[in-house]
């Protein structure tokens, strides 16, 4: 009995050791990133526009993980229409099985430019039967493109540096953003204000609910920048639809930042920018492209030069994740409907191509899976990770919840949702919430519960 007493304190002597020496770890943060541009003929905005006939500049999945923490998080960030369904699942696993993770401590978000592909293997497997395969995502190219990533994932640990410190930074973005939805007098949306348009009474409406504000969140070791990452909520589109493969001006931008501070890896996230485009400010022309750009490249640059440096241990980091099922829209409720446009072939490809993201999507709520929201505190910095096309309003409300931290949303984490408005917003119509959102009214309930539980 003593003896076994003493291996008792023994192992347990053991555990704690162990557990100071975990303790004791250096926080590191590896970086990865992969070019993911698409092969000429490839399906570009899940088929909604020309297909890929020219490429004017690369796609790139970006990101970082982070170690020191217990399980290792990861934080990606995808020049992708948008990744969900079955889709995300395999992103998030191949993420996870490459840092040697859990796919709940890996956050995926796309940047949402139409000019690039998107990618959901459950819709396409429904198209694939009726005929329609790969008109909507190429899945040989996805596959091959998820074993690469893996491959990168896994080399780049091998070169983690140390950091002692994150920054936080934000400055006012410029003649960007403005909200899509413009209101008539009953309440009612009345002018739909396009990504771009040349419409005198769009381009002269007010701006509307946006987020004016770009936050940069950033690593160092000692006075040392590693990583710089952005947030910026808007649809990204500028010059589009003509078939160039383009990360389009978040992306241009970015890469204005990579050649001003070569030593630094630069992530971008597009915020909940599901309401919000640049079409007060851009009629179309490759032009507007070039202002936006410099625009929003200008706010990453005064960002960065406003940062504040916070000293931070292991301590000081915590993920959260809050998985949520969300209210499934009426429309979705009689599948044997949204399967009738699937299979007519007198249908336009790109209706039978969102009917198929319908009905992947509604299976999955029907069936009982949840959408897992997550939250990553470093210090008084959150990063908070939003599923789908969210309006800005939640973005707002993070913000509002928690004064007393900077709070960095990415949305279009898992794309299956698709538009995610708010409660008043479904009545008032709209492009958004009037025919195509995958999700009912009383969403916001369940949203903003989760995310004050993610912040609290």
């Amino acid at each position: 009995m003593l003896h076994h007493g003493k291996m008792l304190v023994a192992g347990l002597l053991v555990n704690l050791v162990t557990s100071l020496a975990a303790s004791a770890e250096p926080l590191r943060v590896a970086t990865f990133q992969l070019d993911v541009t698409p092969p000429i003929g490839s399906a570009l905005c899940d088929g909604l526009v020309p297909v890929a006939s020219s490429i004017d500049d690369p796609l790139f999945a970006r990101g970082i993980v982070l170690l020191g923490v217990g399980d290792p998080i990861v934080l990606c960030a995808v020049d992708f229409v948008g990744i969900g369904n079955g889709g995300y699942d395999a992103w998030r696993e191949t993420l996870a099985r490459a840092a040697g993770t859990k796919p709940s401590r890996v956050s995926v978000n796309t940047l949402h430019q139409h000019d690039a592909p998107g990618c959901d293997f459950d819709a396409e497997e429904l198209l694939a039967t009726v005929g329609m395969g790969g008109t909507s995502c190429d899945v040989i190219f996805s596959r091959k493109l998820l074993e690469r990533l893996e491959a990168e994932v896994k080399k780049s640990l091998e070169a983690a540096r140390p950091f002692t410190h994150i920054g936080t930074g934000q400055a006012r973005v410029e003649r960007v953003a403005s909200n899509r939805r413009i209101l008539g007098d009953d309440g009612k949306v009345k002018i739909i204000r396009w990504s771009s348009t040349k419409e005198p009474e769009a381009i002269a409406a007010p701006e509307g609910v946006i987020d004016p504000e770009l936050k940069l969140l950033s690593f160092w070791n000692q006075d040392t920048p590693l990583v710089s990452m952005t947030y910026y909520a808007t649809h990204p589109q500028s010059h589009y639809a003509k078939g160039a493969v383009s990360a389009d001006f978040p992306g241009l931008a970015r890469a204005v930042r990579d050649r001003a501070e070569p030593n630094i890896f630069h992530l971008h996230f597009n915020g909940a920018g599901g309401n919000v485009t640049a079409g007060k400010y851009n009629d179309g022309s490759p032009q507007a492209r070039i202002e936006l750009t410099e625009r929003l490249a200008a706010g990453m640059k005064q960002a960065w030069e406003k940062t504040r440096r916070i000293p931070i241990t292991a301590a000081d980091v915590e993920w959260r994740v809050q998985p949520v099922a969300l209210p499934l829209s009426d429309r979705l409720k009689k599948l044997e409907d949204v399967e009738k446009i699937l299979f007519n072939k007198g249908v336009v490809p790109y209706e039978r191509a969102r009917a198929a993201r319908d009905i992947a999507y509604a299976k999955r709520v029907i069936s009982g899976h949840k959408i897992e929201l997550s939250s990553l505190r470093l210090g008084p910095a959150v990063f908070l990770n939003l599923p789908g096309e969210i309006f800005v309003e939640y973005q707002l409300a993070a913000q509002e919840m928690r004064p007393d931290r900077f709070i960095c949303t990415a949305g279009y984490g898992e794309y299956g949702p698709g538009y995610i408005g708010t409660t008043v917003a479904y009545p008032q119509g709209g492009y958004e919430t009037g025919s195509v959102s995958r999700t009912a009214p009383e969403v916001e309930i369940t949203l903003l519960k989760a995310i004050r539980e993610l912040l609290d």
